[in-house]
């Protein structure tokens, strides 16, 4: 651990910085694949990657479920300041023993609430202190922020979508509260989570009324961010169900509608989580292509979701096969600028170890670098590309071209459906997916 650590109390003892060993290696504290210093391409796998933890499940998460109490006792459960202390302690010995260079928190998870928003303000600012000295003392640096409007009976109908005007001022200053933390603590992105933002029933709501207010408060975040010199990306996350019966971030392409109808897809991105795409019954690499085709795809929330379940489990990433696909996507657009693959994810209620946090952790990073390796692999060879091209040539010259510029009528177009049927061309589905078996596993 870092100097600054010492003397203080260890929450994982016998656990060193894990380090990488090779697929060759039996010790379940190494890792096999990711390899932060190897070069992938044009960067090292480090800087492809870009881990961050969530402060929320790593640290906050007890084992709790909506059938049973929690399971996992830490030292540093509590709800006040000298809980949060050895909690943000605790944060920081795992970052660097795990070696991720980012976080994320709610700013709930930081801070305790106190007995009004004005102490929790005043918790939340003397918490971010103590964090910014840590990431001085660690060089772990903030990858995002966000405010939970979501947990406090206030917003039990939404925060910036609640028919009540009182509460939209409460959740105002939660926001302006984790923004200023955000910049203190030099994060690049801030999300909104829009855990409630949706309704329950159409015979008591004014859906356009509420949609309008939601985009006007994020006008008015946006502002005042940028006043106070913030440079990085704002987040939609998109959620299609849970806590709402209707969200209105329901999936990527509902977002993006949404930032566009309202202008504010010039400062926001989407932030996909995997489990959250599939809910919304789509693969996790549709809603990252989504985004990047349409430019808006900022950072990624790196789980899965169990299928055989209908609600979001935010278990750890280790398919392969969805890991390669995502990276795909990510090196296709260029890589991450102000975002990184942030492992919302929790261990399993009956993973009560202190060193299954560890394990799990390891084990969705080392899914990620065989993910990068393979896509890296794919895209160089080029084999799958140019079949994709094969497939649409016929777009590319002559009549195909012509409609693509928009030079045809339909009636040109319809005079062309008078020749004889078109030829059956195979898709190759199959052949591609054991092309795939090849790159990540020959």
């Amino acid at each position: 651990m870092s100097d600054f650590f010492k003397g203080s109390k260890e929450f994982f003892p016998g656990i060193g910085k894990i380090g990488f060993e090779g697929k060759g290696s039996d010790n379940p504290l190494a890792f096999k694949f990711y390899n932060p210093g190897a070069t992938v391409g044009a960067k090292t796998m480090e800087e492809h990657l870009r881990f961050s933890i969530a402060y929320w499940h790593s640290f906050c998460g007890d084992g709790v479920d909506p059938f049973g109490n929690a399971t996992m006792d830490y030292p540093w459960a509590g709800e006040d300041m000298d809980g949060a202390r050895m909690k943000l302690d605790a944060a920081f010995e795992f970052f660097t023993k795990i070696g991720a260079p980012f976080y994320a928190f709610h700013d709930a998870d930081m801070a305790p609430a106190g007995d009004n928003q004005v102490e929790f303000e005043k918790n939340l600012m003397e918490m971010t202190d103590l964090a910014r000295e840590r990431q001085d003392a660690t060089g772990v640096q903030l990858l995002w922020g966000t405010a939970n409007m979501f947990s406090h009976p206030r917003y039990m109908n939404g925060a910036a979508s609640n028919p009540d005007f009182a509460v939209i001022g409460h959740a105002a200053h939660q926001v302006k509260a984790a923004l200023d933390a955000t910049i203190k603590l030099g994060g690049s992105g801030f999300t909104f989570w829009g855990g409630r933002e949706g309704y329950q029933t159409l015979w008591n709501t004014d859906m356009r009324r509420e949609l309008d207010h939601i985009a006007r408060f994020f006008a008015m975040a946006r502002d005042y961010g940028r006043q106070q010199g913030f440079t990085g990306t704002f987040y939609i996350e998109p959620k299609a169900m849970e806590p709402s019966k209707h969200q209105y971030d329901f999936d990527a392409s509902t977002v993006i509608g949404f930032l566009r109808h309202y202008g504010l897809d010039k400062d926001f991105k989407c932030n996909i989580e995997a489990n959250h795409a599939t809910l919304a019954g789509h693969d996790f690499v549709h809603d990252l292509r989504v985004c990047r085709d349409n430019g808006l795809l900022g950072s990624v929330d790196a789980n899965r979701g169990d299928l055989m379940n209908g609600w979001d489990t935010d278990e750890f990433p280790t398919d392969v096969y969805q890991t390669t696909l995502a990276m795909i996507e990510i090196l296709r657009m260029g890589g991450f600028t102000t975002g990184g693959l942030n492992f919302d994810a929790k261990r399993r209620r009956n993973s009560t170890d202190p060193e299954d946090l560890f394990l799990a952790h390891i084990a969705g990073m080392d899914a990620f670098a065989v993910g990068l390796a393979a896509a890296q692999k794919i895209i160089d060879d080029g084999k799958i590309d140019e079949m994709v091209k094969t497939r649409y040539a016929s777009w590319d010259t002559g009549a195909g071209a012509d409609f693509e510029a928009g030079k045809l009528t339909l009636e040109e177009l319809a005079k062309m459906g008078e020749a004889g049927e078109p030829a059956i061309v195979s898709g190759k589905q199959e052949y591609i997916e054991s092309l795939v078996n090849q790159y990540l596993f020959a």
